[in-house]
């Protein structure tokens, strides 16, 4: 089982990539193969000048085709994600994320931006056709204790986050089982 974590901040190291750091040595633990992309894997230009033929956003694309999940983790600036993260996500083909469980993380200064992750990210992971948005975890900066050496959080936010990524577990397993023929699971024989 594959899963992605993209960390949207254009600083490293930074808060929300503190809360990816965490999420990858949980879910490596429980022997799923973890692909990290940051927004420093991308050229500059390429995101500036929308090169869809970016050798970069090539290799993400076909890295997330093979990808049962993706955990994006953004910090939150001016009640909205990252601009840099929008941008790449803009660049992702139009059904990129069917079939694929998504948990988004944000970070921000304060309490007052934790619905930025409902009203600004989840719509365009929605639109990528995410087959699963699962509900997000916000952690103010006051909540991450160090971000610059191996991640400290409060025991508040990694319980939060052990949550999540129990719920993102569970959720990327009922995605890897084969769903029964629908026409053989309401008794109509096929034509």
């Amino acid at each position: 089982m594959r899963v992605i974590t993209l960390a949207g901040s254009p600083r490293f190291p930074s808060r929300s990539s503190a809360l990816l750091a965490y999420a990858r040595e949980r879910l490596s633990a429980l022997n799923i193969e973890v692909y990290h992309w940051h927004l420093h894997n991308f050229e500059p230009q390429d995101l500036l000048y929308a090169r869809f033929d970016s050798p970069a956003l090539q290799t993400f694309i076909e890295q997330l085709k093979t990808a049962e999940g993706i955990v994006v983790a953004t910090p939150v600036y001016k009640a909205s994600f990252s601009g840099a993260l929008k941008t790449v996500l803009d660049l992702l083909p139009e059904r990129a994320l069917e079939g694929k469980v998504v948990l988004p993380v944000a970070t921000g200064g304060t309490i007052a931006h934790m619905l930025a992750v409902d009203y600004a990210l989840k719509p365009v992971l929605s639109a990528l056709k995410a087959q699963e948005i699962l509900h997000g975890v916000f952690a103010d900066d006051s909540q991450i204790l160090d971000y610059q050496h191996k991640p400290v959080l409060t025991p508040n936010l990694q319980n939060r986050l052990d949550s999540a990524l129990e719920t993102f577990w569970q959720a990327l397993h009922r995605c890897d089982v084969p769903a029964p023929d629908f026409h053989r699971a309401q008794g109509i024989a096929h034509v």
